[in-house]
């Protein structure tokens, strides 16, 4: 449910880009409506770099609650802004609370999924990404012609009084945090409640309490050591461009469609169907990924992302666009799902929470650049095929790079 809201309030700003430009009151232009879409995921860079920090003081659970707080009440002060400026800050700020919501949910789901239902487990969680994105669409779809866009950033607000309670009561901590804080009794008995297998989860280094900062310089010397550091350098890279067309594609999807001809609900269609496209696509790839393994299958997921965005550039059917479109979901939101599983399961697990941040450290600057990046191409009106071309292009190094990753340097223990 964190990530529905995540998925919400991030894909709601592509929903609303027609309507924003549309606002005469604020004089939005193709590039600056860009960057505006950049400034929440800048956010969330500072945001995730600000929780690997805290987590190792406070906890995966504290750090949840505070992310969840954090993000509504921007939310509704988005919804609130009285001018451009002051929008911009707040999605900003939003970002903030957004970018502690991811690393914490694949941590911990990954943690109290069984080992080899992992990268199913991670894509279910996940796909709550794609949902909010769909809740968004559907929403404006619905709303934008009656009502002012300001009511879909208002939605965001609820999770302040609807998820927190219950993550507040129901989330349990941690079993490598308690276990690296020394409180091992307490690790083990929610291994026990949950049917987790303790050793599973932490190893006899982990479970020796020490400062965060040594773990962390730990973690880091294993991810950048002889075996690991290609691997490392890798993931970045293609989490940066997953991330590239995760955020590009949900800005800009309406808008390009509007440059093509389409209407603005059948614009927004688009994004509903490419969000609907990652749901399905994700945990079916995922589950094949459990079996086959998930190298085959992310490389796979990005050659189909390339394939169809290219054909998107075609004056082919509505009906054709729309399948080519659910595939593009599949290659862009499903295939960083299935990346960041690669990465959670690649690393022994001591190094599993810092191999994530530093992954999704540098996609966040991929996800910063694919706003950007539609927003100067739409400026420079070269026309709407190149938005295409250009997304293709990085889905295509995106395959190539996954395909290069290495075996581990050890086989993980089963």
């Amino acid at each position: 449910m964190a990530i529905v809201f995540d998925g919400y309030d991030l894909v709601v700003y592509g929903s609303t880009v027609p309507s924003l430009l549309a606002y005469k009151e604020w004089g939005l232009t193709p590039a600056s409506a860009g960057t505006i879409g950049s400034l929440a995921l800048v956010g969330m860079l500072v945001g995730t770099l600000f929780v690997g920090a805290l987590t190792d003081v406070l906890g995966r659970r504290k750090i949840m609650m505070l992310s969840i707080a954090w993000f509504s009440v921007f939310m509704l002060l988005t919804a609130l802004s009285p001018s451009v400026e002051m929008f911009g800050l707040f999605r900003f700020l939003t970002g903030l609370g957004l970018g502690g919501i991811v690393p914490t949910c694949v941590a911990m789901t990954v943690e109290f999924a069984p080992k080899a239902r992992r990268q199913i487990a991670n894509a279910v969680m996940y796909s709550g990404y794609s949902v909010g994105g769909v809740i968004a669409a559907i929403f404006a779809i619905m709303a934008l012609p009656q009502l002012d866009f300001r009511w879909l950033y208002a939605v965001g607000a609820l999770p302040l009084v609807t998820l927190l309670p219950i993550v507040y009561f129901m989330l349990p901590e941690s079993v490598a945090f308690l276990a690296s804080k020394g409180r091992t009794a307490e690790a083990k008995a929610t291994a026990e409640t949950y049917g987790l297998v303790y050793s599973d989860i932490v190893t006899e280094a982990d479970a020796t309490p020490d400062d965060a900062p040594a773990q962390k310089l730990a973690a880091l010397k294993t991810l950048f050591s002889h075996g690991w550091i290609m691997a490392t350098v890798l993931f970045a890279i293609a989490s940066f461009c997953g991330l590239l067309l995760v955020y590009g594609l949900n800005t800009w999807l309406p808008q390009i469609m509007r440059s093509a001809g389409y209407e603005l609900g059948s614009s927004l269609t688009f994004l509903l169907v490419l969000n609907a496209g990652a749901i399905v696509g994700a945990i079916g790839a995922s589950y094949i990924a459990d079996r086959i393994g998930v190298k085959k299958v992310v490389t796979a997921s990005f050659i189909i992302a390339c394939v169809s965005i290219a054909l998107l550039s075609l004056g082919l059917p509505y009906g054709v666009l729309l399948v080519l479109v659910a595939f593009a979901g599949l290659g862009s939101v499903g295939t960083q799902i299935l990346v960041n599983g690669f990465v959670a399961t690649h690393y022994p697990q001591s190094a599993t929470a810092t191999a994530l941040g530093w992954s999704l450290g540098i996609g966040r600057l991929g996800a910063i650049c694919g706003p950007l990046i539609g927003g100067y191409i739409a400026s420079i009106a070269l026309g709407f095929q190149i938005n295409f071309y250009a997304f293709a292009a990085f889905a295509i190094i995106g395959a190539l790079v996954i395909a290069s990753v290495p075996r581990p340097k050890t086989p993980l223990k089963k």
